[in-house]
């Protein structure tokens, strides 16, 4: 083959340098993970791993780098990756691969502006991610068959020929005269390398090749343009009217809002009286059970009606420009806040009669994006804003939530409620479930200790826990101590938890004293 039809064939190639870049990256990128996560636990090596790939992404596209404002790109980037070495867990996770997968695709030119589309981006890219190396890879057998497969093969094979046969040579040669490299040489055993071979360690090489070529090669399925370009054109309206006209028009709408408002009038009449004015529940009904079953079924209401307020008060439509409407709209969603809020009060006497859990603790934060969400419907309404807005609004608050709850240490938060809310701590409520605390981890440790010893030094008689918790206690702390020792599981939030066992020194509990038997 001649340089002329090297040079012609390259250019009509113009994938093979990309892909041959890229594929270097990314098998450097799966053996670092290798290294740092193959039968490891999973600590600080996490954020060091999204660092060393966003790199890669950035040295995959220099073009954007001309671009004056892309230092708030890796800015914004560092700030995801931040929760990472506060602890890992999968809501860091979560936000790390949605950041990356953000920054990919804006460097690569691919992403559209305005939250709402970067959030359905993000769906579509995190769809098409784990297949996206094997489409590559055929497309790229595709082209190669179309352009002469054998040709292509010989140019790669002459472009790495000269370079491994001198390279091989002059190993030899250094072999020969340097003592050390002989020895080197002598140590490699390819028996012993294919042994090491695992199967579950092929799994791990694809699935890690597969992760971290979606983000150095950033692409978004197609299926979603096709599937417009194959959709029917939508056929005019008649002008003449319809039973939906009647039954979901105007004056419908309007006698809804009316009957709908006068209904949670109701309801938050009845709140107002049990919950906030302390009334007495009737014979059989305790605070608790009234609070249990009304929580989640009125957060159901409330998602329903935001349903309703959306498709009846759309912009633009006649009944969204009616001024009575719009007040009962309103009114009907502020009573929709009020009855969120009485949800979460109701929540709040339920978990003080029988302790906190992490579904109660998801719960209070969905109330809350709930009651933000319905406040987000009404300025959609007053300020005359589109339904991408509303999405937009609401995206970034859930955005904002799961960013800031990435911090939050929740098994401490749940050990340290129970137990100062406990019947052994405060004499009144549930006993502590020292079992449920004990499941939550090492971030119960400081609680689960401040319980032992206040029992051990206050029971008259020993409490069931005093029997088997502190050996427990002690083992779970030797096992947690004995993970910690490899570098990669390190986190901020392990270090602070390492410093106060630290200063606290061996776990000690105090042994109540039998009482003495009279001397007969």
């Amino acid at each position: 083959m001649t340089t002329t039809e090297m040079t012609t064939l390259t250019a009509r190639t113009s994938l093979t340098p990309s892909y041959c870049r890229r594929l270097g990256a990314a098998a450097l990128l799966v053996v670092l993970a290798d290294f740092l996560f193959y039968g490891q636990p999973a600590g600080i090596t996490v954020f060091l791993f999204g660092m060393v790939l966003s790199g890669a992404v950035v040295a995959m596209h220099p073009a954007a780098l001309s671009d004056g404002r892309v230092w708030l790109r890796p800015l914004a980037l560092f700030a995801a990756l931040l929760p990472l070495v506060e602890n890992v867990s999968p809501l860091s996770v979560l936000v790390t691969i949605a950041a990356l997968a953000v920054f990919a695709l804006s460097l690569a030119g691919r992403l559209r502006m305005g939250l709402a589309r970067i959030a359905g981006q993000l769906c579509l890219f995190l769809l098409a991610a784990p297949f996206r190396f094997a489409r590559d890879f055929l497309r790229w057998r595709k082209v190669a068959r179309r352009l002469g497969r054998r040709r292509i093969r010989l140019a790669a094979i002459a472009v790495w020929a000269m370079p491994l046969t001198f390279g091989a040579i002059f190993l030899a040669l250094f072999g020969a005269a340097n003592p050390i490299i002989e020895h080197w040489l002598s140590l490699i055993d390819l028996y012993a390398l294919l042994e090491r071979i695992e199967v579950g360690r092929l799994i791990f090489w694809l699935l890690a090749l597969a992760g971290v070529w979606a983000f150095l090669r950033p692409r978004l399925p197609r299926f979603v343009s096709r599937i417009r370009r194959a959709m029917p054109t939508p056929v005019a309206r008649s002008t003449s009217t319809t039973a939906e006209d009647v039954i979901f028009g105007k004056a419908a709408i309007l006698r809804a809002l009316l009957v709908f408002n006068a209904l949670f009038a109701v309801q938050t009449a009845l709140d107002a009286t049990y919950l906030w004015g302390g009334a007495a529940l009737p014979d059989g009904l305790t605070y608790a059970a009234y609070a249990h079953r009304g929580a989640y079924p009125l957060i159901v209401t409330a998602l329903l009606a935001a349903g309703f307020v959306l498709a009846a008060l759309r912009p633009n439509s006649e009944t969204s420009r009616d001024p009575l409407i719009r007040r009962l709209v309103y009114l009907w969603v502020a009573q929709n806040i009020v009855l969120v809020i009485s949800s979460m009060l109701r929540l709040d006497l339920y978990v003080g009669v029988y302790a906190l859990t992490y579904l109660r603790i998801a719960a209070f934060i969905w109330m809350g994006l709930v009651a933000a969400g319905l406040a987000f419907i009404i300025a959609r309404i007053a300020l005359t804003k589109s339904s991408e807005w509303l999405l937009s609004a609401n995206l970034l608050t859930l955005s904002a939530t799961l960013y800031a709850c990435s911090y939050i240490n929740f098994a401490a938060l749940i050990a340290n409620y129970n137990v100062d809310h406990s019947l052994e701590m405060t004499g009144q409520g549930v006993p502590l479930d020292g079992w449920y605390l004990r499941d939550l981890g090492p971030g119960a440790f400081p609680a689960l200790d401040r319980f032992l010893a206040q029992l051990g030094s206050t029971a008259a008689s020993g409490h069931p826990l005093l029997h088997d918790f502190p050996d427990l206690r002690r083992q779970d702390e030797i096992h947690w101590r004995a993970e910690r020792k490899n570098w990669r599981a390190w986190s901020f939030r392990d270090w602070r938890l390492a410093r106060y066992l630290d200063k606290r020194g061996p776990l000690v509990v105090p042994q109540p004293t039998e009482p003495s038997m009279p001397d007969r």
